[in-house]
């Protein structure tokens, strides 16, 4: 502790206590010792701060006007050490992430990287699942927060991140490949390839809007299952720009017609109950 800070304290409570004994014990320090620094105090400023008598001691005017001010500094110092204390924490730790293929794939790694740099010793625990369960997941704690489509079914804290767009993908020699929007009718005229999670609901949701009934020829939980599917001409398919990205195949994205996007965000059950590291972490994302 800053050897001014240690002066401070003893004032403040030798006033508190109305005694140099009794701060003494207070501060675990010797009542010599709690004497000792006021009187640096004064010598230093000039001004006597308190008078001494056998029932005790009492302020003096200049003593009283210095009062609140040093209080004031010894909150300070003692809010300071609790976030220095906190701080400790970013040492170690375990961050819970609930997550789906494309954010985990394309997005987070280079998070994670950066805040690597800054706090290397923090671990981290990824669990991929669709929406429901990720969901489902931070209502019961397992993860810390977690990536889904906004809005959420139930009532938890969610910060919006991104609108990614969902693109029809089609193999290269495709006679529409080369059309600058795909017809949303078109996809019920073609074999089409589900992905079974993830953007499901969102694909559902186009078909259900624009009445169609797709010819489901292939359903699978692997993104880039669909994207060799459609490259061999077994089929179409619909795909978030953000799965696209780094994609190795012979395939061509194009815009539906009338665009269409799902709303990535955040989510946690309270900020307040996160972790310190788990909010700093956060930081690297907002």
């Amino acid at each position: 502790m800053d050897t001014n800070i240690q002066k401070y304290m003893a004032f403040v409570k030798t006033i508190e206590y109305g005694s140099f004994t009794k701060a003494a014990e207070i501060l675990n320090y010797s009542q010599s010792g709690i004497s000792r620094m006021i009187s640096d105090l004064e010598k230093e400023w000039n001004i006597l701060l308190l008078e001494r008598s056998k029932s005790g001691v009492e302020l003096t005017s200049e003593g009283l006007k210095l009062l609140s001010f040093i209080e004031n500094l010894c909150r300070e110092y003692e809010k300071l050490e609790v976030q220095v204390d906190a701080l400790k924490g970013l040492e170690s730790g375990l961050i819970r992430i609930g997550t789906f293929s494309s954010i985990a794939t394309h997005w987070l790694p280079n998070i994670i990287k950066k805040f690597q740099q800054d706090y290397p010793n923090i671990e981290y625990e990824l669990l991929l699942g669709n929406y429901d369960e990720i969901e489902n997941w931070i209502l019961k704690g397992r993860v810390d927060f977690g990536f889904l489509r906004l809005p959420t079914k139930s009532r938890l804290e969610t910060i919006f991140l991104m609108e990614d767009e969902l693109m029809v993908v089609l193999p290269e020699n495709h006679k529409l490949a080369d059309k600058e929007y795909f017809p949303i009718k078109e996809l019920s005229n073609y074999p089409f390839m589900l992905l079974e999670k993830g953007v499901k609901m969102e694909i559902t949701e186009i078909f259900e809007k624009y009445n169609i009934t797709p010819d489901i020829h292939f359903t699978t939980l692997d993104d880039y299952v669909i994207m060799s599917m459609v490259e061999n001409g077994l089929g179409i398919s619909i795909l978030p720009r953000l799965i696209l990205q780094r994609n190795p195949y012979k395939i061509t994205a194009k815009r539906l017609e009338v665009a269409t996007y799902r709303n990535i965000g955040l989510a946690y059950r309270n900020k307040k109950s996160l972790s310190l590291a788990v909010k700093k972490f956060l930081e690297y994302i907002e």
